[in-house]
């Protein structure tokens, strides 16, 4: 059958490519420059704005600065910081981590003195930015900046409920506390009913089900819930304080800071501290939900003309929000930062370039001189729920559960009642102080154990070894007697020169009075485990992925226990790890233990004498299962665990060595899936090639990936006679029960499948391979159409027509998945994800399918790289 498969000329492509060559040596023709904004920009621009106006002026009403104040900052924000910026598609103005500081500022000092001192922040932002310490601020612990924004979000809750209500928010959280039960006692109706209608529309008007849910979902809920609770509040007649914005020709600018100097300084600081940090970390996020889009990728696959969005300079964003504060400060209006739900929602609206940004600020404008009459029928009570729903949000319980799971809860929780009963500044400075403590507490933390086994004593130190920790491990090492053969085993990165000196001393002292002592980390070769003999087998990290394979030490190579000069084994170990790892399977021998390439001798782990160490992980790689044991006895002990031969038990030794190393480590989070069940993300669907593993390729662990594995990674059509359930059950299952979010069919390079699919004559005897492998069948006849472009690789064509066949078999694969009824219904609800991946093997090398018309384009992924849908 592969005498069917026609040889491709050139690309047509480059045909027509050639007919626009400009002559040699001659620079290309420039196009002439001309100012164009791109529909999705004009779009995006208009869907941020609905959001940012009935915001923006919520929280100039929670600050309780002038209205005008939040309209001025959007404004700003928007032109001045959308210019300017590093990070294009970050949308900026008043921020709701700002209110409590600007409220804090205005009572103290003055609406014109918080002006002056924005300007101010706005300045330090620009000397910051010039000094290069952007990336300084992503140094301060994500549980600091949670705990920060849940406390804002607490202290802006509890202040507009008392709106709500229809009273007057105090000064400070505990005052609003301590006068709640009183304004429950004289709650307002009017007010109380539109705000609950404001909430109402809030949180429902997402949840609007169905096709013309998905269409009236495109409008902003704060948009709707605002424009409704005003309409029904004028229907009605209800009688309630609304927006009263004044003339612009009283609107109050920046003066003079007056106040203690002290003080006017920690409010600076203050200020910049919480813009900076807010602004930077929105321009990380950005960047990552900007990698869910292909197209916005810079110089990458369907990047049109404007739509190349790199990464954000975050020392530029630093000089464009400073330069931002600067300019609202001294026009009247609210500090100035990053903004993350209106940043997302102009990435979600399609904009490509930061026209959107900008082009939203000049909306602004245009709203507050034109739209005052229509803004001063807003009820300020429904502002005030809109604003207490937004704080609300920011006491997130996913980052509740991401900080438990990396246990600094403690950080988090101090900081959080820190900001609410302190401040800002006072609760950030007690979570790094918290954040500081645990961080020392963890590198005290240092687990020092001693046994004996076989008549020799074990001391094994599990954790940092510190000065700290030079009394435990005194005292454990006096455990050992007099000329007693002792192994001591390092676990962990990290030894000070007190712990050094003090086990140097130990050793020599020990070894003098006539015992023998060997230092060992847990690296390849220097197991404590393994009898006298045993480590006459070095064995690589990845020798469980080697066929079992150990190396004999070369005659020159030296012991791995430290000598009296202080080496380490570890750091030695290390080195030869990564010298063996860099070698990769270019050095691979046969199975049965030929030399390798340099001559050395290279035999099986335990054909015939005791092997070495177990891989890093226990776990079995590409072409292997298990791995070499460490606590098998000498050769030709009998037992489960006895060494053994091609065909022996390597599955046993694997198993050991997974309950050995492993287990203990992922024993806490697979007993956390056992309790809440299984939530993958996606749907994974390759080959049962032994060289494939998923786990590996992904990086992904327990949990993560629902894997489905067949001949082929082939994709039966449902409805054929006599097809196969079982791929579309697993299908069904992942969709419509698991709630996976993508699926990826993966193809790899060398595929047998694909081998036999092209080397497949008419006829003959159908076993259960050919009747399976007829569901491939698809793939070579779109291979040998001539209608269609082929599959191909980016920046190489395929090697031969094997790999040929297996770029064609995803991208056809593909297809079959979109037949499927439930794939279908939840492509069409945006639900899922299709991706087209291709690993090859040789290379170690994954690509991703950037683009899917009529051919396919697999385009190599890099660390900056992420999913790309074809679907």
């Amino acid at each position: 059958m592969s005498a069917c498969v026609p040889t491709r000329a050139t690309d047509p492509s480059d045909s027509h490519r050639a007919s626009h060559v400009h002559p040699p040596h001659s620079p290309p023709p420039s196009p002439p420059r001309r100012f164009r904004i791109a529909s999705a920009d004009v779009s995006a621009s208009i869907a941020v704005f609905l959001i940012a106006l009935p915001l923006s002026l919520g929280i100039a009403l929670a600050t309780g600065a002038p209205l005008q104040a939040g309209l001025v900052a959007a404004a700003v924000g928007g032109i001045v910081a959308g210019r300017l910026g590093g990070c294009p598609l970050q949308v900026s103005g008043p921020a709701a981590g700002l209110t409590v500081v600007t409220a804090d500022l205005i009572h103290r000092y003055g609406w014109r003195t918080t002006c002056a001192i924005t300007v101010l922040a706005g300045v330090v932002q620009l000397g910051l930015g010039c000094l290069r310490v952007a990336r300084t601020a992503l140094a301060v612990s994500p549980a600091i900046v949670h705990g920060m924004l849940a406390g804002i979000g607490i202290t802006i809750a509890v202040a507009q409920l008392h709106i709500v209500l229809g009273g007057t928010p105090q000064s400070s959280v505990l005052d609003n506390l301590r006068a709640l039960p009183a304004q429950l006692a004289r709650v307002q109706p009017a007010a109380l009913s539109v705000s609950a209608l404001t909430l109402a529309l809030l949180f429902l008007w997402p949840r609007i089900p169905g096709r013309a849910g998905l269409l009236l979902r495109r409008i902003p809920a704060a948009l709707v819930a605002v424009a409704g609770a005003t309409t029904i509040a004028c229907l009605t007649g209800l009688t309630l304080p609304k927006v009263d914005l004044p003339s612009w020709s009283s609107h109050a600018l920046a003066g003079l800071p007056e106040g203690p100097a002290l003080g006017i300084v920690a409010a600076v600081l203050t200020t910049t501290l919480v813009c900076s940090v807010q602004s930077l970390l929105g321009a990380v996020a950005v960047d990552k939900l900007a990698a869910g889009r292909p197209d916005l990728l810079a110089g990458g696959p369907g990047s049109g003309r404007g739509a190349r969005v790199g990464r954000s300079d975050l020392d530029r964003e630093l000089l464009g929000q400073g330069a931002a504060n600067i300019v609202s400060g001294a026009l009247g209006g609210l500090p100035v930062a990053g903004v993350a739900v209106r940043s997302s929602a102009n990435v979600q609206a399609g904009a490509v370039s930061r026209n959107s940004t900008m082009l939203h600020g000049v909306l602004v404008v245009i709203a507050a001189l034109l739209m005052v009459p229509v803004l001063e029928f807003i009820p300020l009570a429904s502002l005030a729920a809109l604003v207490m729903a937004v704080g609300i949000q920011m006491v997130s319980l996913h980052h509740i559960r991401t900080v438990t799971r990396h246990r600094e809860v403690l950080v988090y929780a101090v900081t959080t009642l820190g900001v609410v009963v302190f401040g800002v500044l006072e609760g950030v400075a007690l979570g790094i102080a918290v954040a500081v403590g645990v961080s020392l507490h963890r590198l005290t933390r240092t687990r020092i154990t001693h046994h004996e086994r076989e008549g020799v004593h074990h001391v094994h130190v599990r954790g940092q070894l510190t000065f700290l920790a030079v009394p435990r491990l005194s005292r454990a090492l006096h455990l050992v007697p007099q000329g007693a053969d002792a192994v001591v085993e390092l676990d962990g990165s990290f030894m000070d020169h007190a712990a050094y000196e003090s086990l140097q001393d130990w050793q020599k002292t020990h070894t003098a009075q006539g015992g023998s002592v060997e230092l060992t980390g847990r690296s390849p070769g220097t197991s404590i485990a393994e009898p006298s003999g045993a480590a006459d087998c070095r064995c690589r990290p990845w020798t469980a992925w080697r066929n079992h394979q150990c190396e004999l030490p070369h005659p020159a190579a030296a012991p791995t226990a430290v000598s009296d000069t202080g080496a380490s084994s570890t750091a030695g170990a290390a080195a030869t790890a990564a010298s063996s790892s860099a070698s990769g399977a270019s050095r691979a021998s046969g199975e049965n233990g030929g030399p390798d390439e340099a001559g050395r001798p290279v035999r099986p782990c335990g054909s015939g004498g005791p092997g070495g160490s177990s891989a890093p992980t226990g776990s079995s790689g590409p072409g292997g299962l298990g791995g070499p044991d460490t606590s098998r006895g000498p050769a030709g002990s009998s037992g489960p665990l006895a060494p053994a031969g091609p065909g022996g038990h390597e599955l046993a030794r694997g198993i050991s060595a997974f309950q050995r190393n492993t287990a203990p480590i992922v024993r806490g989070e697979l007993a956390r899936l056992a309790r809440e069940g299984q939530q993958p993300a996606q749907l994974f669907l390759t080959c049962a090639d032994s060289r494939v593993v998923t786990s590996m390729i992904t990086s992904s662990g327990p949990g993560d990936l629902f894997v489905v594995r067949n001949v082929g990674n082939l994709v039966p059509l449902p409805g054929e006679e006599s097809g196969d359930d079982s791929v579309a059950a697993a299908i069904e299952y992942a969709v419509d029960v698991l709630k996976v979010r993508s699926i990826t069919v993966c193809g790899h390079s060398g595929c047998g499948a694909m081998q036999a699919l092209l080397d497949s004559e008419p006829g003959g005897a159908r076993t259960p391979l050919k009747r399976w492998l007829r569901h491939g069948e698809p793939s070579l006849e779109r291979m040998a159409d001539d209608s269609r472009a082929w599959a191909k690789l980016a920046g190489r064509a395929p090697a031969d027509a094997v790999e040929q066949l297996c770029l064609t078999n995803v991208v056809q694969q593909l297809e079959h998945l979109r037949a499927h009824d439930s794939v279908a219904r939840a492509l069409r609800d945006g639900e899922l994800e299709l991706h087209g991946m291709y690993f090859h093997v040789g290379e170690a090398q994954a690509y991703l399918l950037t683009k899917v018309s009529s051919e396919g384009v697999f385009d190599r992924v890099t660390d900056a790289d992420g999913l790309r849908s074809p679907a």
